[in-house]
């Protein structure tokens, strides 16, 4: 179990963090050196590395969001399990053909509904096409996520 992680130690990908990360700064780094070498002068060289600095820039802020992105899709998929899990536990019945009919946003507001509210809710948001604030409006039993990334 040393593998795993505890609940507070974040969490490396070495392809992110040791080479991709790292190399993005390290051209960032090495481009802005290079422009502010030749800055203010009109010349070939000088756009060349504007253009390779903010292509560098732009990459590694990529980086870091395309990561943050990555885990808050993931937690939507992990939570649509967990509505359809709860849902069929309290109805015998699966949630999914009906998820046809519901956005995301209302999936993601159905969660914090409590076990004996959730199937109504469920049909309620289908047949009134309420949006996740009304849906969350609606809750009498609110079960607080505060787990979310």
């Amino acid at each position: 179990m040393a593998d795993q992680p505890t609940k507070n130690t974040p969490m490396l990908y070495p392809w992110h963090h040791f080479v991709l990360l790292p190399a993005a700064l390290v051209l960032a780094g090495y481009g802005i050196r290079r422009y502010l070498d030749v800055a203010g002068e009109d010349s070939e060289i000088s756009r060349l590395w504007f253009t390779v600095m903010a292509l560098a820039i732009v990459g590694l802020g990529v980086l870091v969001m395309l990561r943050q992105h990555y885990a808050l899709r993931l937690q939507d998929r992990l939570l649509r399990l967990e509505v359809r899990q709860r849902y069929f536990e309290l109805t015998g019945q699966r949630l999914q053909p009906l998820e046809a009919q519901l956005t995301m946003q209302q999936i993601l507001s159905l969660r914090f509904a409590g076990d004996a509210e959730l199937p109504g809710l469920v049909q309620a948001a289908i047949t009134e096409k309420l949006s996740g604030k009304d849906i969350q409006a609606r809750i009498q039993d609110f079960q607080f996520d505060s787990l979310r990334v």
